[in-house]
């Protein structure tokens, strides 16, 4: 990675970009979100950026097909969810990508894939190997095998992790909240904050959830835990949401931007 990006102004010059989507953006009545997500992640690849996709919904998206109408709580459903969800999830996204000649790249990875030394190496050469080959790499949490003991919790974690082993240039967090706010959106006074430089602290803000109830796993606190973690490697991150992706990655003033440390945290 070269000089970080500080604004985001610079974020059409980024040379590489992680992209995390979360469950209720793009599993069940959202489901057609796919295809406007895909549209900015083309754009951006069509001016030469290297794009990596972090999708949640393997869970969510297999629920309809087991006949489930909330999400399973013991392991063994979750897995046989995912089993089924993933293999649509990513069909979806490579035909909405069929658009504009882009191949997509199924990447599954689990916690204990980017712990042991041999198996992140070899996951990140994969990932560059795809990237030099113009590909764009859909990365989810491997759940079929995962375990409870094992699992990232979210997928911004993960997400984070991934800019860490690519060395990417951005990380956008995606959402059902336009930001990161000083409470809650929904509650009165909540006010928008649109900057947090990399040692602010933050411990004056009142965490809520981001995501449709039922479905995603995540909320404010596991982004900004994952910003923190994306950060503190020298890749700035931005909390945004979904709808608003395609303005985020044209450098439109939204959003939540997390500056970098620089030098990067060792």
């Amino acid at each position: 990675m070269t000089e970080p990006i500080t604004s985001r102004a610079e974020i059409t010059s980024a040379r590489r970009i992680v992209v995390k989507v979360g469950s209720s953006s793009i599993s069940g009545a959202n489901t057609g979100q796919i295809a406007p997500l895909v549209d900015a992640l083309a754009a951006a690849h069509a001016r030469g950026c290297e794009v990596i996709l972090v999708s949640s919904g393997a869970i969510a998206t297999g629920m309809p097909y087991l006949k489930l109408d909330s999400r399973p709580t013991d392991l063994a459903t979750q897995q046989a969810a995912a089993a089924v969800g993933q293999n649509l999830l990513i069909y979806r996204y490579q035909e909405s990508m069929r658009r504009f000649g882009i191949v997509a790249a199924q990447v599954l990875l689990t916690a204990g894939d980017l712990e042991n030394p041999t198996h992140r190496g070899n996951a990140q050469r994969a990932m560059e190997r795809l990237l030099d080959l113009r590909i764009l790499p859909i990365v989810n949490e491997n759940d079929t095998v995962a375990t409870h003991e094992i699992r990232f919790g979210d997928n911004d974690r993960l997400a984070a992790l991934v800019s860490q082993l690519v060395h990417a240039d951005l990380l956008v967090l995606l959402s059902d909240v336009d930001a990161l706010y000083t409470r809650p959106p929904q509650l009165p006074g909540a006010r928008r904050i649109d900057h947090v430089a990399f040692d602010e602290d933050l411990s004056g803000i009142e965490f809520g959830d981001i995501g449709a109830a039922g479905v995603g796993t995540g909320g404010a606190g596991t982004k900004v835990a994952a910003a923190r973690l994306a950060a503190s490697s020298g890749t700035a991150v931005l909390l945004a949401s979904t709808s608003q992706v395609a303005e985020a990655l044209d450098g439109a003033d939204l959003g939540t931007w997390f500056a970098a440390a620089h030098p990067p945290v060792e």
